[in-house]
């Protein structure tokens, strides 16, 4: 895989937070004072975490459902891994 496969994977994992943050707002101030408009805030909360993190979401999600009690060690030995490949 190459840089730009994964920089533009991590884009893509941005732009779906700005697409969910965005969306679940639009929704809420569309219901009003309903509420019903406060079941949006957790995905805008969501949708700001795939923004500002992107693919490290993913890695951090994919540890945590395989059961890894230290979810941070992984996520820093892939980075150092990934740090590694990019030496090569």
């Amino acid at each position: 895989m190459t840089r730009h496969d994964r920089v533009w994977r991590d884009r893509a994992w941005r732009a779906m937070g700005a697409l969910l943050c965005g969306g679940s707002c639009a929704a809420a101030m569309g219901l009003g004072e309903a509420p019903l408009a406060i079941l949006f805030f957790p995905l805008a909360l969501l949708g700001l975490v795939l923004m500002t993190h992107g693919k490290r979401v993913a890695t951090a999600l994919r540890a945590e459902r395989r059961g890894h009690a230290h979810t941070a060690d992984v996520i820093h030995a892939e980075r150092i891994r990934r740090h590694r490949r990019r030496l090569d």
